[in-house]
């Protein structure tokens, strides 16, 4: 196998022993971006020299030399993010921000810049200034939002880790959509200099994009800033599961697929499997809605409004708009409900260690389309996903979503799995447990665009 389809820790591992050459690697990489990236659209800009001079001047960091996709929510000390829209609200500018230093110091290259869904703003990635990106399971599917191009990079092959953000699912969703492993940590605990929010959210987190879960150990801990996260078997796993909309209005196979993952989890643990109360669940989902739209009020006056660039999309200017006429009462209300779900999610942790219901409720949409049928109905995938991943960014708690799956058309299911604060090891922990017990069949599967025989 060539190097470039190694996982993220076997390149490290590579480079380090000499068994692999990072500037071959950085060669390599560029090469297979040009290749596939005009099927996924997931790469919106490359720069061979600057990504020359990291290489360069790389420590031997415990990622020396291996190639990384950062979303476009992050400022390079030669790009501003962009931030997949036309304009931004709040001024940007060039910059170290916190996920490339991380990267930097430990001795990776950033190889390109991610697209994302515009403004952040969808859980689909099928609107963004650059286009949409696709899902390379199927091209005319979504990838997932709104770090839809690392995670669609990452699938595709182009490279073996990316960083994204993590706002309200924005992780969780394209992982579940592409098949991947992605970790939306414990606010506060992964870097997050440098972003435009940095100084007002609540609720955003850097974290990374593998394709399983030993990759996101390495790359989280780099985020952190700390020694790699230790691994154990997570033996005598507590799995507590909720029965609301969340696990119960959702497609058929979707609710299988989590339902044997759950099973599988247990056995391999020797755990057990608790049903559990979590009310306002949907309380909650509301708040995180509130509450990120307010915090995103930053730069907007009536003015601005007024000059929106016209190649911002209608929901875009929508959203915006709708922003300001949010009265202060309701994100008192929500400051109120995040409390209770922290009381609440304090006293279930008691109890059990991880909570565990489908990433999203259906298989990825069609990008021209994005609508899934639920028993409860139609409904737009926004609407429909933002109900399991809402929780943990209110409340601040790590997430994580792993494949377990994939459905009739070939398309990635994906389980979320959440664990107490400052608990990111554990979920993990659990998803490694969760690979051996399914040999791992779902983190090794690849959609036919990066299949490793294209490579003989």
């Amino acid at each position: 196998m060539k190097p470039l389809d190694l996982p993220l820790r076997d390149q490290a591992a590579a480079i380090a022993a000499g068994e692999a050459d990072p500037s071959e690697l950085l060669d390599a990489t560029l090469a297979r971006i040009a290749e596939r990236n005009p099927a996924v659209n997931a790469v919106v800009e490359t720069f061979p020299e600057r990504s020359r001079e990291m290489l360069d001047a790389a420590p031997n960091g415990p990622l020396h030399g291996v190639p990384i996709v950062i979303k476009d929510e992050w400022p390079l000390p030669w790009r501003a993010q962009r931030f997949g829209a036309a304009e931004l609200l709040a001024p940007t500018a060039p910059g170290e921000s916190g996920p490339y230093r991380a990267l930097r110091d430990a001795g990776a290259v950033v190889v390109g810049v991610g697209n994302m869904h515009e403004l952040g703003a969808g859980s689909t990635g099928n609107v963004s200034v650059y286009g949409a990106a696709h899902n390379p399971w199927n091209t005319e599917r979504c990838p997932g939002g709104s770090s839809s191009g690392p995670a669609a990079a990452v699938a595709a092959r182009l490279v073996a880790g990316a960083v994204g953000a993590d706002g309200l699912g924005s992780i969780r969703f394209p992982a579940a959509y592409c098949g991947l492993t992605g970790l939306k940590p414990t606010f506060g605990r992964s870097t997050l200099e440098g972003h435009h929010m940095a100084a007002i959210t609540s609720l955003i987190v850097s974290g990374p994009l593998c394709a399983d879960a030993a990759d996101c150990r390495l790359l989280a801990s780099v985020l952190f800033g700390e020694d790699q996260l230790p691994a154990t078997d997570a033996g005598g796993l507590r799995i507590g599961v909720v029965r609301d909309a969340v696990s119960e209005d959702v497609a058929p196979e979707v609710s299988a697929a989590c339902e044997t993952a759950i099973e599988e989890l247990r056995a391999e643990t020797g755990g057990e499997v608790h049903e559990v109360e979590l009310p306002d669940l949907e309380a909650a989902t509301l708040a995180a809605i509130l509450t990120i739209n307010a915090e995103s009020l930053n730069g907007v006056t009536p003015q601005r409004l007024n000059e929106l660039n016209p190649e911002l999309s209608p929901i875009a200017r929508g959203f915006i708009k709708y922003r300001t006429l949010l009265p202060a009462a309701a994100i008192v209300q929500s400051s109120r409900v995040r409390t209770l779900l922290r009381r609440r999610l304090a006293a279930l942790f008691a109890d059990v260690d991880v909570l565990a219901w489908p990433t999203t409720p259906a298989t990825s949409p069609p990008l021209e389309a994005p609508l899934v049928e639920l028993p409860s109905g139609t409904l737009s995938a926004d609407q429909a996903n933002v109900r399991g991943a809402a929780l943990a960014n209110l409340t601040g708690i790590p997430a994580v979503s792993v494949p377990v799956g994939l459905g009739g058309e070939g398309l990635p299911i994906g389980l979320q799995l959440q664990a107490a604060w400052g608990r990111d090891d554990l979920l993990l922990d659990a998803a490694e447990a969760l690979e051996r017990a399914n040999d791992r069949r779902w983190v090794e599967a690849r959609p036919p665009l990066a299949a490793v025989e294209a490579e003989a």
